[in-house]
């Protein structure tokens, strides 16, 4: 398998997590949305990273459906997500959540760097979407006493969480600040975990 991006995406870095976590071997070629966007376009024409190539040549895109393909591949008893029931979508809606949060922050990126003058309102918006977000889930990781979000095992909702949380952190440390202690409790239980300090990129900004 080929996993094509670079670490400082957090749907890139939350794929390749899993994958170190699973044992799947994979290569990496960390190409660019912008300086290597006609590469990514030979394998998804949207331009867009994560895509995950098999082996038989199929390319797989958007960091959901990847981890979802990943999660068959080792089977329910291995998989970071159950498979079924309330138990799930409670699941998926802790990783919608943050991979909402992400979208925003990279969005406020583009906003802050690619424009001359930025959009009051919608730079008002992204920042009111992520505080919204970072409010909700404090509050429920607060209210969380088991090691992991869902229990004694790391799951894609932890994954996600912790790498958004990087991303965020380093695009817009204003957004943080010294708030949020239990999310921030969260990050570091992750972050001291050896796939993440293996997948880790610091983030640049981005260029023509």
């Amino acid at each position: 398998m080929i996993l094509i991006g670079q670490y400082d995406s957090p749907f890139v870095r939350r794929t390749a997590i899993a994958l170190r976590l699973y044992g799947l071997t994979f290569e990496h070629r960390p190409w660019s949305t912008f300086g290597d966007g006609d590469k990514i376009a030979a394998y998804n024409p949207l331009r867009r990273v994560p895509t995950l190539v098999l082996d038989d040549g199929e390319a797989l895109i958007e960091s959901s459906a990847i981890l979802d393909y990943l999660d068959e591949l080792v089977g329910p008893q291995k998989a970071m997500m159950p498979a079924k029931g309330p138990e799930r979508r409670q699941h998926l809606r802790i990783c919608a959540l943050a991979t909402g949060l992400g979208d925003k922050a990279v969005s406020l990126i583009y906003e802050r760097v690619l424009r001359k003058e930025q959009l009051k309102l919608w730079v008002e918006r992204c920042e009111a979407q992520i505080g919204g977000v970072l409010d909700v889930l404090e509050k429920e990781r607060a209210a969380v006493n088991t090691p992991w979000w869902f229990g004694e095992r790391i799951a894609h909702a932890d994954i996600a969480v912790a790498c958004v949380l990087r991303f965020t952190g380093e695009a817009h440390p204003a957004l943080l600040g010294e708030r949020y202690p239990a999310l921030k409790a969260h990050a570091a239980a992750c972050e001291a975990l050896p796939p993440f300090q293996e997948i880790v990129q610091p983030l640049a900004p981005p260029s023509g």
